[in-house]
């Protein structure tokens, strides 16, 4: 039995992990009394003595925490932006390239970020075929839930007295500067960044992520695409779906609550939408966490997930 921490349970995606694994019968979840969360004697203590460990902090707590480990056995998942374009670091997405061989055996795993998740998703595997070129100019555009924003924006939109203003879709990441594009542009091995437009919705959880491609940006038509998505993805966890949509529309919540994430493309073959959709939550967040989890210790991958 592996016994699992989870440093900062009480955000978010920490209580989400938290929640999952109290149910699980082959790991001991082990927890810091409420006065001794903030000390770093304790927490370096119950890191080296856990098998796994779970960083869901801010960037310069997480690094902090990976200070702490003095044991060559604890493995770390980072569930923050810190490490994943660090050298020493596996980029915890298993379905792309031989990643699930790697993080099976690797002590150190960067989880995705979830609108990371989306665009990597769609690009990587037409760029690891050649089907986009490395020197490709993208743009993307992605749609979440509110929860994404943490605890204190699921605070603002569910505050009865909210402004008027959150009751429409809103466009953020104006700068261009998101902290998802370094990763975004890495682990695809593309040349430039996207440009990269995020949309917060007022609707708790849920995302979809489309890339647009003009026919003249690839080697393939709309066709050998799709069929591109579906020889690369087999499951469990990520699909290529070929209907996914409600007659004409594609609902950034139809996902909302499950771990898997599907993989579509629309349009013709001189306009192309390659779409991914997923939870924020799940594959976007916790559920890739605990898919990463479950590779490392050698059971199910889909162990604990909704799909």
């Amino acid at each position: 039995m592996k016994k699992v921490f989870i440093d900062g349970s009480v955000g978010t995606t920490g209580l989400r992990i938290s929640g999952r694994l109290a149910k699980r019968a082959d790991i001991e979840l082990v927890s810091l009394p409420e006065e001794f969360r903030k000390d770093p004697a304790a927490r370096k203590d119950i890191i080296n003595s856990s098998d796994i460990v779970f960083l869901c902090l801010p960037d310069d707590a997480a690094r902090e925490s990976v200070s702490l480990v003095e044991n060559p056995d604890v493995c770390i998942i980072d569930t923050s932006t810190a490490h994943r374009t660090a050298e020493g670091w596996t980029y915890g997405f298993p379905e792309i390239g031989n990643r699930k061989q790697e993080v099976a055996s690797s002590k150190r795993v960067a989880n995705p970020g979830c609108h990371a998740s989306g665009f990597i998703s769609l690009v990587a595997p037409l760029v690891e075929q050649g089907l986009l070129k490395k020197d490709v100019e993208l743009t993307c555009f992605s749609l979440t839930g509110y929860s994404g924003g943490g605890k204190k924006m699921i605070a603002q939109y569910e505050d009865p007295a909210r402004d008027v203003l959150l009751d429409a879709p809103r466009q953020y990441g104006l700068t261009q500067k998101h902290k998802h594009l370094p990763e975004m542009a890495a682990i695809c091995k593309i040349g430039k960044d996207p440009v990269f437009c995020p949309i917060v919705a007022p609707y708790y959880s849920g995302m979809q992520v489309t890339v647009p491609v003009f026919g003249d940006m690839t080697k393939a038509g709309i066709e050998e695409i799709a069929q591109a998505f579906a020889d690369y993805y087999k499951g469990p966890v990520v699909k290529y779906v070929p209907a996914l949509d409600e007659g004409g529309f594609l609902s950034g919540g139809l996902y909302s609550g499950h771990d898997g994430m599907a993989i579509s493309v629309f349009g013709n073959d001189d306009r192309i939408l390659l779409t991914s959709t997923f939870d924020n939550l799940g594959k976007g967040a916790s559920g890739a966490a605990i898919q990463n989890m479950n590779i490392i210790m050698g059971v199910d991958e889909t162990t604990g997930l909704e799909l």
